[in-house]
């Protein structure tokens, strides 16, 4: 039997997502009200199908920035939906325990995506959590695909607090990068600290900090992150101090939003100069 997925939405990562379930040939269908020429044009590039709601899907997945992340459960709550669902996003544990009584007619599992859009083998993780009968079912979903489908034993929350854990060491690594290179550019030696980062760790958004324009075209996103990130530290009961910070700098750069092209040294500019 066919399994008929429901898609929310095709940014850059969930369009990716997607194209890797409609090219084994499984039906990917989306929702294009509200939503800009730019996801249009991604979704066809995709193979996703049009679709006006929800009806009709077995699975729904949802992949959209964190702070969306429970209006759009609430949405699909509201459709009446009681398939499976699939929170992808970088949520805290919290949120997605909440996510899994918003929508009680449903099987909820818990999702992480660790890694860049799955557009080849070997690069991306999708950590599930939560039901093992919903678990197996997307295991067996994306299985051989270029999202490798890797499920922990556990509860809901579990898969997005491994996500989260990963993404606070990896980020907040591009985040001491720019507060670093900011520092050293206000006072004249912006080219020697980026000599001696290049010498001593070359590899690091450190030692190449034009991978500084890359993060900043995604800190829109990256700055709700760390704002979950932040929020499951002191439910932990560690210090959110470190992410709250770098939350900050993200945001002082969320007027870039996936543009690439800004030169660094006005991105480093961005954070010294206070914001308005």
């Amino acid at each position: 039997m066919t399994t008929t997925v429901g898609l929310l939405h095709p940014g850059a990562m969930g369009a990716a997502v997607g194209a890797v379930l409609a090219g084994r040939g499984v039906p990917v269908s989306w929702l294009p009200a509200g939503r800009g020429p730019a996801t249009r044009r991604r979704a066809e590039a995709a193979g996703l199908t049009e679709a006006r709601d929800l009806t009709g899907c077995d699975v729904v997945l949802s992949v959209c920035p964190p702070a969306a992340a429970l209006d759009v459960a609430r949405a699909v709550a509201d459709s009446g939906f009681g398939g499976l669902y699939l929170d992808a996003n970088a949520i805290s544990p919290r949120h997605a325990a909440e996510i899994e009584r918003i929508l009680e007619n449903a099987t909820v599992a818990d999702g992480g995506i660790v890694g860049p859009p799955p557009r080849a083998s070997g690069t991306t993780r999708l950590y599930l959590s939560g039901p093992g009968s919903g678990v197996a079912r997307l295991e067996s979903l994306f299985d051989g695909t270029h999202l490798r489908p890797v499920a922990l034993a556990g509860p809901v929350g579990k898969a997005s607090a491994l996500k989260l854990a990963f993404a606070a060491y990896n980020k907040l690594t591009f985040a001491l990068a720019a507060q670093s290179h900011a520092l050293a550019q206000r006072h004249g030696v912006g080219g020697e600290l980026r000599e001696l980062a290049a010498d001593v760790l070359p590899g690091t958004p450190f030692g190449a900090p034009d991978g500084i324009t890359a993060a900043a075209a995604k800190a829109w996103r990256w700055e709700g992150e760390m704002a979950e990130i932040a929020e499951t530290c002191a439910d932990t009961g560690l210090s959110p101090a470190l992410v709250t910070a770098a939350g900050e700098l993200f945001g002082r750069w969320r007027d870039h939003r996936d543009d690439d092209g800004v030169a660094l040294g006005d991105l480093l500019q961005a954070l010294v100069t206070p914001p308005e």
